[in-house]
């Protein structure tokens, strides 16, 4: 029998947003791990990107501020970039009962008097990147003594990105009697030492394997040569319908790929670290809305990216290891979408390709890109 959030005995004010923003069946992670939270239960989850994981908090805390006496911080999320938070930020004010529940974003890269006038005003719930708000706990800018729920999303990309210090400091100053949930895509390494020293007796939640692609989305590979790749991607831009997510090495190679692409007709606009948060910023509301059809993203720019209906991935670089594919990928093909992600392989990439099919205990359907065409499986494809 399907799960409804009607199931969940929310407050009625709660349930008119979820109604009102078209929620009404949980996804698997919400149906499990929302039970637990609201029961003020400790949740240690793993779960892919685009499973719902970011409602599984939210809700518990709205609930939870609807009740919340005193005034000040009583919820506290930390995630590992910019736009993660933002789009953690504007999903709370979407599903927040009330306006007295109010937020504070504080992370780097953005104006800090916005930040602190937000929490001065007495913010409610911060959402924050680690590195500004240990900035500001050092120097005494904000108070956390009364979080009664702290959320730790996408731990493992936080400790990917050295941010364990920061983590220790600031869970350091929150109250030991407090509620803690936990996501994570992978429980290795790290990540078991901070569910250790932070979690008390979690509700362990697992939905699908977290070392594989979502079986939505068709995986494809191209043995293509080096030069090659471009018009191969021009190629597939001309044939299939839909927005393009397009992965490269490095931030020349985004700057490169994306013009090439403008001069050639198609909108494209790129993300990297080099660009300005503003500009980071107005390469994905274009995107997300449809101005762009074609973003070029480094993976480091790329972490927190949540869009939805990305028809196409396209590893244009294949990625250093078989977690960063995995991340790539779960971009399309999320909740019931289908997606297609395409992964071109240059000569010397072709060893890297293998290894991470053997990782994933994957296989990919495999085309040749030869001068007549692309052949699969001995037969034209195209």
């Amino acid at each position: 029998m399907t799960t409804k959030f009607s199931q969940f005995s929310l407050s009625d004010a709660l349930m008119s947003r979820l109604t009102a923003n078209g929620f009404e069946t949980p996804t698997p992670v919400q149906a499990q791990a929302i039970p637990p939270a609201l029961e003020g239960k400790d949740v240690l989850a793993t779960a892919q990107t685009g499973t719902g994981k970011t409602l599984s908090f939210l809700i518990p805390i709205v609930e939870m501020l609807q009740k919340a006496e005193g005034k000040g911080v009583r919820a506290l999320i930390v995630l590992p970039t910019r736009e993660l938070a933002m789009q953690v930020e504007k999903s709370f004010r979407a599903m927040r009962s009330n306006h007295s529940q109010t937020v504070a974003l504080v992370v780097g890269g953005m104006s800090e008097s916005s930040q602190l006038t937000a929490i001065r005003n007495g913010a409610r719930l911060i959402v924050a990147t680690p590195g500004r708000l240990e900035d500001f706990l050092k120097r005494k800018l904000v108070k956390l003594d009364g979080v009664k729920i702290m959320v730790l999303d996408e731990v493992d990309r936080m400790l990917d990105m050295g941010f364990e210090p920061a983590i220790r400091r600031i869970a350091g100053v929150i109250p030991s009697e407090r509620q803690t949930l936990c996501y994570s895509a992978t429980l290795e390494g790290k990540v078991k030492d901070v569910a250790r020293n932070y979690l008390k007796s979690p509700v362990r939640i697992e939905v699908g394997s977290v070392m594989k692609p979502t079986e939505n989305v068709e995986l494809r590979a191209f043995d293509v040569d080096q030069d090659k790749k471009h018009e191969l991607l021009e190629h597939l831009l001309d044939a299939e319908k839909g927005s393009f997510l397009v992965f490269v090495r490095t931030k020349h190679g985004a700057d490169r790929v994306a013009k090439r692409l403008t001069r050639s007709g198609h909108t494209a606009i790129q993300i990297h670290g080099d660009r300005t948060q503003s500009q980071r910023n107005q390469a994905l509301r274009s995107f997300t809305e449809g101005r762009h059809r074609v973003l070029v993203a480094t993976d480091v720019a790329a972490r927190g990216i949540d869009v939805a209906n990305v028809a196409h991935v396209v590893n244009y670089d294949i990625p250093k290891v078989a977690e960063d594919f995995v991340h790539r990928v779960g971009r399309t093909g999320r909740a019931s979408a289908k997606g297609v992600a395409s992964t071109f392989a240059g000569p010397d990439e072709r060893k890297d390709l293998r290894k991470i099919e053997r990782a994933l205990s994957i296989h990919m359907n495999h085309f040749k890109v030869r001068a007549a065409g692309i052949e699969a499986a001995g037969r034209s494809a195209a």
